[in-house]
């Protein structure tokens, strides 16, 4: 099977979007706001081309390859997250002690956690906005990767250890990310 001399990803721009390459960096203007990255590695070059960014590299090895894709999805991501943005569904669960959680300026509280007297706190990302309605919390924002990650706090926030999880299931847990069920 012959090696190809260069890989060339292509993403499509969709209207109402601007995207601009400055050297390494990659900004995504659109409705919901704007984000910017900087993508870089050895001999990969992203740029715009008839209403599409493309990361191209000549003579690739698989690494090569593998980077190229990787930035592929990153802009893909950025593009989608200025357009529709991103959401994670987390679930309050208890079932021995009615635990409390509110949202103060940068961080996540929650307290009376299996009666601890100290409250836990998850630190929420710049760019990501939380609120809590009933037994759900709701993560959203433009930066999949932020959302992710403050989503993914809240839940390593209420971890269990030294109990037995069988019995002592309490804690918050993702259910649901950008309209899709979690199975456990």
């Amino acid at each position: 099977m012959p090696i190809d001399a260069w890989v060339r990803e292509e993403v499509e721009i969709p209207e109402g979007v601007e995207v601009t390459v400055e050297g390494n960096t990659v900004k995504v203007k659109g409705p919901k706001g704007e984000l910017e990255r900087e993508l870089k590695y050895p001999g990969v070059q992203i740029f715009t081309e008839d209403g599409k960014v493309v990361v191209f590299k000549e003579f690739p090895r698989k690494r090569d390859i593998a980077i190229a894709r990787t930035f592929k999805a990153h802009i893909a991501n950025m593009i989608k997250g200025v357009t529709e943005g991103f959401t994670y569904k987390l679930k309050i669960v208890y079932s021995h002690f009615p635990m409390t959680v509110k949202v103060q300026g940068d961080e996540v509280v929650i307290e009376n956690f299996l009666g601890e007297k100290n409250p836990r706190r998850a630190k929420i990302l710049p760019g990501v906005t939380v609120r809590v309605s009933g037994q759900e919390v709701i993560v959203e924002g433009i930066d999949r990767e932020a959302v992710g990650q403050t989503a993914a706090n809240i839940e390593q926030a209420t971890k269990i250890t030294k109990w037995d999880r069988r019995v002592f299931q309490d804690g918050i847990y993702i259910v649901e990310k950008a309209g899709k069920p979690i199975k456990f």
